[in-house]
């Protein structure tokens, strides 16, 4: 599968981009058809013609790849010869067991160019120094990411980790970064740290943290997120980045300087927006990320639903670019609650958990009660236990998601070990027990 990264296209007119993508897409269709076991079965049981599939219309007559097709028949998505295998990253495994990805030479040359356009759509340049707050081992898709992309930029690139505060200010204080790779609520850490050992942090070299796995703004309006506010609220000189992505994906979406939403790059990646029976979703409306890869040679993806949902963008962005943006992540499908007649989603929980500063930790529970619907048990970890802050809590969540879900006070060390369990690569803050 030849990988024909243009940079310039995200600048081109929609008729440009269309046709770039199309040109792709016929060729990523004919390669699966030659190449994948999965999608060869498919397209024969279904008496689909692969050299019928030329605009991107023609790809809803094509059926959906689901994670459970992924579970199933892993080895059989595998387009390349054992021998022609670099590298095997895995799933985080939120949604049920993790899915194994095998990765060619050229796919991690692919993976380099896409997080070197990442940072080039977030203003970063190659006399940047950027300190990686995440991890680069255990099977991690990102973190290996990150590092090549900087190193393709010319970066230099400070590889800490994720946690230990110390560490992290030792090396701010002697490589002096100018940007990060990190979780955003780790930055709130960090302040804490800081403000406890008399470090001057908003005087540090580091400018620009460009954050992964949280929301940082609002899906509708593009305004910072609680979790967003309370971080420029204490460190306003340090101007955020959301970004988005997906081992799935082999890309991610990122931001500009003008912050209304994160950029689809449209030379890796077909992006549709659908609803719950499969059908597009009109722009601004919210919808299931279905992704086609282009590009990909080890593991490439036709259709799959990805399961988050998101709102999507058109129009050209303050920053000159044409390609299509899509909001922060405003729940995945299959974690929609059901509570007491309202439609919630997790982050909408943790948006209220945020923005109450007693609260420490936290963890929320969905589980099916003795009348067969959604329950929630929200256990949080604080010093207050009291009937006060009890009905403080409940009646933030009514006036803000309408309904209270139950709470249950813990201690703060006992929400922490709950939050990282033995192997996960990242905070657990929703458990799914339905």
């Amino acid at each position: 599968m030849k990988f024909i990264p243009d940079p310039k296209i995200q600048f081109g007119t929609a008729g440009q981009i269309r046709a770039f993508q199309e040109e792709r897409l016929a060729e990523t269709v004919e390669y699966l058809a030659c190449n994948s076991a999965f999608y060869r079965r498919m397209f024969a049981d279904k008496g689909i013609d692969p050299h019928s599939i030329r605009k991107t219309e023609d790809l809803l007559s094509l059926p959906l790849t689901s994670k459970d097709d992924l579970q199933r028949y892993s080895e059989d998505f595998i387009c390349v010869p054992k021998d022609s295998i670099v590298d095997y990253v895995t799933t985080s495994g939120t949604l049920g067991d993790p899915v194994t990805f095998a990765l060619t030479d050229a796919d991690l040359e692919r993976l380099a160019y896409n997080e070197w356009l990442s940072f080039s759509t977030s203003g970063c340049t190659g006399s940047d120094i950027m300190q990686l707050m995440t991890t680069i081992d255990r099977r991690f898709m990102a973190g290996l990411a990150y590092f090549l992309g900087a190193r393709k930029m010319g970066m230099g690139v400070v590889r800490v980790g994720n946690g230990i505060p110390e560490l992290q200010w030792d090396t701010i204080r002697r490589i002096r970064p100018d940007c990060c790779m990190v979780v955003p609520s780790f930055l709130m850490k960090l302040v804490q740290y800081a403000k406890e050992n008399g470090i001057d942090y908003r005087g540090s070299s580091l400018k620009k943290a460009i954050c992964i796995g949280e929301a940082l703004r609002k899906p509708d309006t593009f305004g910072l997120s609680t979790l967003g506010e309370r971080i420029h609220e204490v460190w306003p000189e340090l101007e955020l980045y959301s970004t988005y992505a997906s081992t799935e994906m082999q890309s991610s979406f990122t931001e500009c300087a003008c912050h209304k939403g994160c950029h689809i790059p449209v030379d890796l990646i077909i992006v549709e927006l659908l609803d719950q029976e499969g059908n597009p979703v009109p722009d601004g409306e919210p919808g299931e990320v279905t992704i086609t890869t282009l590009g990909v040679e080890g593991m490439p993806l036709l259709r799959f639903r990805t399961g988050d949902i998101c709102i999507r963008y058109e129009g050209q962005c303050g920053c000159g670019r044409n390609s299509a943006r899509l909001s922060s992540v405003i729940g995945r499908r299959s974690q929609m609650i059901k509570f007491k007649g309202t439609t919630l989603y997790p982050p909408a929980l943790f948006d209220v958990l945020d923005n109450i500063p007693e609260i420490t930790n936290y963890i929320v529970e969905v589980y099916t009660n003795d009348l067969g619907t959604d329950e929630v048990l929200v256990r949080i970890g604080c010093n207050d236990h009291s009937d006060a802050f009890l009905k403080k809590v409940k009646d933030m969540f009514r006036s803000r998601v309408r309904v209270a879900p139950s709470v249950s006070f813990e201690s703060i060390g006992y929400i922490a070990k709950l939050q990282m369990p033995p192997m996960s690569r990242k905070a657990v803050k929703f458990i799914d027990m339905r």
